[in-house]
């Protein structure tokens, strides 16, 4: 008789398949999300494995389940989840449509837009349009203000420009990433992120990067990178930046969690910069801080994310038989 990959969590028995690396630039981190989650999930008593990936599944791929801990192109964009849905192999976190809005800044800021998200105004570039163009969008939005690649995570190919003669310089960078890139408003602030889970906000996280924002050095590689849990903040703005969160992770239709970056500026209140449907999994990452925070370790958090994917995947098979 087959096995039922759709059976209760609690009897410990399901194969979990931890997959990490991916064919993006951020390769690196994923690996280190995977080792986390892998280390965890098997200290909980669960069977996995991790599984290092290119651009693939391995075949066969024998697993009842997909711990997903990638990040970017591939893992992180729906590309894979759609393939595990078709093969019906439940898998953490949002769903291949959501996945695809989050990861595509350009889609995603425009559902903001459509769903009253507060967020910075944006003009876009294509790596085909001349110097003209590129002139023009940036006078649009108005110096300072931000370049970045469309579909690319972890900060890269993020530039800060101040004026004209770094115009040049951000674009070469942001198009190595991507053919599309975003020319948006750069908005000072207080840099916080909001994990999302089960549809509510966790615990605020403010950085405090001792670069010029939080970057992918100060991301992943400057120790002196601060967090403050819980930090200093008037309740109704603490709230009103929960509030934005939780509406930026509903407007991508995205499920079970997330985590939000925001800015918090004074005259304007929060601005919803992106949502993260795969945050990383590492020591120091953000989603695992603010779980913490408010009482669920990174354990529990890892086993609350695997019976959320069983939960869906559960519901799905439910439906399912009910049509016949």
């Amino acid at each position: 008789m087959k096995r039922d990959r759709f059976r209760a969590l609690s009897d410990k028995s399901l194969r979990v398949a931890v997959l990490a690396g991916g064919p993006g630039s951020e390769r690196e981190v994923s690996l280190r999300s995977g080792r986390a989650a892998h280390k965890a999930l098997c200290e909980a008593g669960f069977p996995a494995e991790l599984v290092i990936i290119d651009a693939a599944l391995p075949e066969p791929f024998d697993y009842d389940a997909a711990f997903l801990a990638l990040h970017g192109r591939f893992g992180e964009d729906g590309t894979l989840q759609k393939i595990l849905e078709d093969r019906h192999i439940p898998y953490t976190g949002s769903p291949s449509d959501a996945s695809f809005n989050a990861f595509d800044k350009i889609l995603s800021k425009s559902l903001f837009i459509a769903h009253a998200v507060p967020t910075a105004g944006f003009t876009t570039v294509g790596k085909g349009d001349d110097q003209f163009a590129r002139a023009s969008a940036a006078a649009e939005v108005g110096f300072p203000l931000v370049i970045k690649p469309a579909r690319e995570g972890s900060s890269v190919g993020v530039s800060v420009v101040r004026d004209r003669s770094e115009l040049g310089a951000a674009f070469d960078s942001a198009f190595r990433y991507d053919s599309r890139v975003l020319v948006e408003e750069f908005i000072p602030g207080r840099e916080l992120t909001v994990g999302v889970l089960e549809g509510r906000a966790l615990p605020l996280i403010e950085m405090r990067p001792k670069r010029e924002f939080f970057d992918f050095e100060a991301k992943y590689v400057d120790t002196g990178t601060e967090y403050l849990i819980r930090p200093e903040l008037p309740e109704i703005v603490e709230r009103s930046v929960a509030a934005a969160a939780v509406a930026a992770h509903r407007s991508l239709r995205c499920e079970h969690f997330s985590r939000v970056d925001v800015i918090y500026n004074e005259k304007r209140g929060p601005m919803v910069l992106e949502v993260n449907t795969l945050p990383g999994l590492t020591e120091r990452s953000l989603l695992p801080k603010a779980a913490g925070a408010a009482g669920l370790g990174y354990a529990d958090l890892c086993e609350t994310m695997l019976r959320l994917a069983l939960k869906r995947a559960s519901a799905f098979r439910t439906r399912k038989a009910a049509r016949g």
